[in-house]
């Protein structure tokens, strides 16, 4: 946490110069008013100006990274955390030149734990929800093709037997890549089943 005092002619234009040397914005920053400014003699003698005692709230995205960079460290980890932003999402990416098999875990049960952590440390403050996704070594993009994959080879199976196909136990997220990767389909119907960790998508044909 990020804590100046500042002054300014006036508080508004105290928390301006704030703004400017904090390198931040409005929204990000608390103040109080440590000193009221004061005119002087014709406006002149014995003026003092508005100090201000400003703190920058912390960024969620870089508390989130620190995070995952300290427990990437204390796995013994050398590797590097990336960040990109789009408008629904903030992807870390981690990259290194030592195997991340283990980050990643099977089916990505490492990767998704990590990620379930470090989206509790983003949004351990009230405001607004920020999700966050990890991916290693492009893990995520080569999982999602093989679903695809999966879903496809399945449905034809469902069609073929004429029968239920039920897949593995999957995440949310993949469970709606499946779902998404058959829904123009017209001659099966997905559909979820089970519990918590237990829950899976079972391919259909069409009654």
């Amino acid at each position: 946490m990020t804590k100046r005092r500042v002054s300014g002619k006036t508080v508004e234009e105290a928390v301006e110069q704030a703004i400017i040397e904090l390198g931040t914005t409005r929204e990000r920053i608390t103040y109080t008013v440590v000193e009221e400014p004061k005119s002087g003699l014709f406006g002149i003698l014995g003026s003092k100006p508005a100090v201000i005692e400003v703190v920058v709230k912390p960024d969620p995205v870089d508390r989130a990274k620190a995070f995952l960079e300290e427990l990437l460290q204390e796995m013994d980890m050398e590797v590097e955390v990336t960040i990109e932003k789009d408008p629904a999402t903030v992807l870390f990416n981690i990259s290194g030149e030592q195997d991340l098999g283990t980050l990643i875990g099977k089916r990505g049960q490492t990767l998704d734990s990590l990620q379930y952590l470090v989206n509790l440390v983003a949004n351990k403050e009230e405001g607004e929800f920020i999700r966050i996704q990890l991916d290693a070594e492009n893990y995520r993009a080569r999982r999602k093709e093989a679903l695809v994959q999966l879903a496809e080879r399945l449905a034809s199976k469902a069609l073929r037997t004429k029968r239920p196909v039920s897949l593995e136990p999957m995440s949310a997220h993949e469970r709606k890549i499946i779902h998404t990767a058959l829904q123009e389909l017209g001659d099966v119907e997905t559909y979820s089943e089970g519990q918590g960790i237990g829950r899976h998508v079972v391919i259909a044909p069409k009654r």
